[in-house]
């Protein structure tokens, strides 16, 4: 067959002649296609072109189509009824807001996966806290079969469509110069309440990068600092509470408390979904929480080091009161003489070492350490061993706020034969993943300091032991929900170990007794100590125990705390 000469065809245009070239390529294939007889006389072929149109197409806008595609997870009421709502009135730019445990990554990965099939997004950027990266890309490549990668190298991010990396890394160069490049069709962020501030740089990191959809996630409701509520949804929808200087005007009495209300409440619900754990809709039965408070009697050598730091920690507190980086080293020895002689042990040689040219804090403190060197068993040890005996092979995850903690209990564990693995921030993401891997399939315990208590997802374990009780009651939950949330079928056992007549003894009282932070789900936590001006409850704490007489008093004063928290979680309900 002779190919078809290209044909040249010229204009006029102010005196010169510009040439027109006309591609007739597709003559060829179409001659040939005659020549063949085809192929659309095949009927093999327009089924199979037929039957891809038919998985295609949109029968219905307002249904999800993604659900028939999902065969690795069965997504809630709730959690549907949050992606078409995103999907159908707030056109892919959304807040997610869900309490602790009701399953925000889920509704994320259901409208990422809508989107995906109905081909309105290709490019998507997921920025997550650095420890959550390698969950993140799991669950959306085991539950969603979206091809999710993580990123490690530069070069993925040119590589890659769907990217999941840390804001951390994301927002530093040379990786962000890469983002900033690109054109993303879904951005999602995790832990979207670290934006709230305009002037930082990860609020002008996200606000930089072009996207079409964007989901925030986080279970910290925006209600409670009016700028901070302003700056988080102009990210997400500038325009939608006008200028500045108008919202100041028709929304704010002053920086916390709002007016027009009603009106204020209707346009937040255009771009935030907020489901909790006591809407009528939330069909969900969480297994119970099952709490035992163990009381543990510290031996004489344990009790003399207790009342020795205690009164040289009450003694030191009021000397340097407005000095902030000693009052903290103050409040964390008295914290860990609770925890362990080796958390103590290690603050009192730190503290040795900066007390300069003070000799009589440095005496003191060398005597303090040889009362420490006299404790040669910890009860608090002693009852964990008993513990996990009776507990057989079940797993179990023990939290303590201590590295040295963390690494005595370690190493006792492993002379009673009991396998166990640390979780800690200072690993990397790698190391972290392992670890967790580890634990599900080989050790029956998992040590983690706090870090254990942010992101991850302990299901497969249904046994808690509190080694340290925190004083922020705040971390209780965020330790509770690693295991008590969607997909755990067991019911859950939480056991809060605490020594006698110390102040773990006052700091259960008031977790347990007044606030009963053990049996209930007590959302937004930080939101309420906020506004109640706890903030810092640590401080708070260390000078109810300084300034008061006696222990009772000590227990009064927290009663108050107390009191304050639990009317303050009543207001939100």
């Amino acid at each position: 067959m002779n190919k078809v000469p290209e044909r040249i065809y010229s204009i006029q245009v102010n005196d010169q002649t510009v040439p027109i070239h006309f591609d007739q390529e597709w003559i060829e294939h179409l001659q040939s296609t005659f020549q063949q007889d085809g192929p659309w006389n095949m009927w093999e072929v327009f089924q199979m072109a037929y039957q891809a149109e038919e998985v295609m197409k949109v029968e219905d806008f307002d249904e999800l189509q993604c659900l028939s595609y999902l065969a690795n997870v069965t997504p809630f009421p709730h959690q549907i009824h949050t992606a078409k709502k995103v999907l159908n009135e707030m056109h892919g730019r959304a807040i997610l807001a869900d309490e602790v445990g009701l399953g925000k990554t889920i509704e994320a990965g259901l409208i990422m996966k809508e989107y995906l099939i109905r081909g309105l997004a290709k490019k998507i950027l997921i920025l997550v806290p650095a420890s959550l990266v390698l969950q993140w890309t799991r669950e959306l490549n085991q539950k969603f079969d979206i091809p999710a990668v993580a990123q490690k190298k530069e070069w993925m991010w040119e590589q890659y469509d769907i990217i999941v990396a840390s804001m951390d890394t994301a927002k530093r160069p040379p990786h962000r110069e890469h983002i900033m490049n690109q054109n993303y069709d879904m951005l999602i962020v995790d832990e979207a309440h670290k934006l709230k501030n305009k002037n930082t740089k990860n609020w002008e990191f996200i606000n930089s990068i072009r996207k079409k959809f964007i989901l925030l996630l986080t279970a910290t409701p925006i209600q409670n600092d009016m700028i901070e509520l302003y700056n988080l949804v102009t990210l997400l929808k500038p325009g939608q509470l006008g200028r500045f200087h108008h919202f100041q005007k028709e929304h704010m009495k002053d920086k916390r408390s709002p007016k027009n209300k009603e009106l204020l409440r209707n346009e937040i619900e255009k771009v935030m979904i907020r489901n909790k754990r006591s809407d009528e809709n939330i069909e969900l039965k969480f297994p119970k929480r099952i709490v035992q408070n163990i009381l543990i009697e510290l031996t004489e050598p344990e009790r003399r080091l207790y009342n020795e730091i205690s009164s040289f920690v009450k003694g030191q507190y009021r000397k340097f009161r407005g000095d902030i980086q000693n009052m903290l080293a103050l409040i964390t020895l008295q914290r860990e003489i609770c925890s362990s002689r080796d958390a103590a042990f290690i603050t009192l040689v730190n503290m040795f070492k900066k007390s300069g040219g003070n000799e009589e804090m440095k005496e003191e403190i060398l005597r303090l350490v040889r009362i420490a060197k006299e404790v040669d068993v910890q009860s608090k040890a002693e009852k964990v061993v008993s513990l996990l005996n009776e507990l057989k092979d079940e797993k179990v995850i023990i939290f303590t706020e201590y590295r040295a903690t963390q690494e005595f209990l370690m190493s006792k564990l492993a002379e009673q034969g009991i396998r166990s693995v640390p979780y800690r921030g200072g690993f990397n993401r790698g190391k972290k993943d392992w670890m967790m891997e580890l634990f599900q399939r080989k050790a029956q315990v998992m040590v983690a300091t706090e870090a254990g208590g942010e992101g991850i997802n302990l299901q497969f374990c249904n046994h808690i032991i509190n080694y340290d009780l925190p004083w922020n009651p705040m971390r209780v939950e965020q330790r509770i929900g690693r295991v008590h949330r969607l997909g755990q079928t067991k019911d859950v056992y939480i056991y809060n170990l605490s020594t006698n007549q110390t102040i773990e003894e006052h700091i259960l009282y008031l977790l347990h007794e007044k606030i009963n932070m053990f049996e209930n789900v007590i959302g937004s936590l930080d939101t309420i100590l906020e506004r109640l001006q706890f903030k810092d409850i640590e401080s708070n704490i260390m000078d109810i125990m300084v300034n008061s007489k006696d222990d009772q008093e000590v227990r009064d004063r927290l009663a108050g705390i107390g009191s304050q928290i639990k009317n303050g979680v009543n207001e939100c309900k």
